[in-house]
């Protein structure tokens, strides 16, 4: 284990020098050997929530380990470009669901293209770029004809054609980033573009193509995190939402009505509000999260029901502390980590909205 590089990592009432460095060596305790990440040992792994972790590795400087998660889906990639929803603690060979949900097999994209910004390492890049591509074209498969991404092929193969919100934004995100790697290495993927152009029209003029999961907070700030609604747009959903979701010195609502606040949507929208341009507001909803940190471990509780005065589940979780790490690095100015949640120089895609 190396030392991890934690100068952006240190921010005023959320993380130390030393405490960033224990939430970094907690997730890799968690890694196994062969690189898979699972949510805890004994728990199981998912290629999203894998990703999130091995991103934020790179954010502290620990590019092996982030490499050989990565590694890992690379070798474990299914004939059709996916990945499986779930492995148990994560071997590969104890798959414990069989569906193939389209955000999670996407936001690899996400991953490589951070771990390129972060370590310039062009091979990997070239090396990923088969995955990395497969995998895009699995979930463009499930595109509909308006645009947004069916969440899930069955394990007997049958697509669903329902489109979640949030998961759909989370494709969009991650179609930016594939198309950043095909630009990189200079191989233009024009349906893909023609595809995120649809998918931003979808997410930003067609609700009644989606699911309708209003109640769950990351559909309300997912279209944000994820670049597709940006500016007056991303404000004014963002004030919408505030009352129903933020508790208070507390976090981040998973669900409205439930007393329960969660350490990982409350990083993901303080990651949100630091892409508008919001770097107070992130700030306070990171501050508010500190009663979920374990300062033996240093990894974060999942979430704490506040009419209760409880921590549930009693599970600490890399994409927890992933997802916290991440928001801080952003705060902090870490390049690659900006780059990619900042979005500025990422490809928007062919949108309806603005062409003929």
């Amino acid at each position: 284990m190396t030392t991890p590089r934690t100068e952006h990592l240190v921010l005023p009432g959320v993380l130390t020098a030393e405490q960033a460095a224990a939430t970094v060596a907690g997730i890799l305790r968690v890694q196994r050997e062969d690189g898979a990440i699972p949510w805890f040992r004994g728990h199981h792994l998912d290629p999203w929530d894998h990703v999130e972790a091995a991103m934020a590795l790179d954010t502290a400087g620990e590019h092996t380990a982030a490499e050989r998660a990565y590694d890992w889906l690379a070798r474990h990639q299914n004939g059709d470009g996916s990945w499986y929803a779930a492995y148990a603690d994560g071997a590969h060979d104890d798959v414990t669901d069989r569906g193939r949900e389209t955000n999670f097999v996407a936001y690899i994209a996400v991953g490589v293209w951070h771990h390129y910004l972060s370590t310039g390492d062009d091979t990997f890049l070239d090396r990923m770029w088969p995955t990395v591509y497969a995998a895009m074209e699995f979930v463009l498969r499930l595109q509909q004809p308006g645009g947004q991404i069916g969440w899930r092929r069955d394990d007997d193969g049958t697509p669903t054609a329902d489109a979640l919100l949030t998961g759909s934004s989370s494709v969009y995100h991650a179609l930016r980033c594939a198309l950043a790697v095909a630009e990189q290495r200079e191989e233009p993927q024009p349906d893909w573009e023609l595809a995120a152009g649809a998918l931003r029209h979808a997410i930003r003029r067609h609700p009644e193509r989606f699911l309708d999961k209003d109640r769950y907070s990351m559909d309300w700030y997912y279209p944000i995190l994820g670049g597709a609604l940006t500016g007056t747009e991303a404000k004014s959903r963002v004030e919408e939402g505030w009352d129903r979701f933020v508790v208070p010195g507390l976090g981040v609502r998973c669900v409205v009505p439930n007393p329960w606040v969660t350490g990982g949507e409350s990083a993901e929208l303080a990651l949100a509000l630091w892409a508008m341009g919001e770097s107070d507001r992130a700030l306070d909803i990171l501050q508010s999260i500190q009663h979920l940190r374990d300062e033996e471990s240093g990894l974060y509780w999942t979430g704490y029901v506040f009419d209760d005065d409880a921590i549930w589940p009693r599970e600490l979780t890399t994409w927890t502390a992933g997802s916290l790490l991440l928001a801080v690095a952003a705060l902090g100015g870490h390049e690659a980590t900006c780059a990619v949640f900042g979005g500025e120089h990422l490809p928007r895609g062919l949108d309806p909205d603005c062409c003929p």
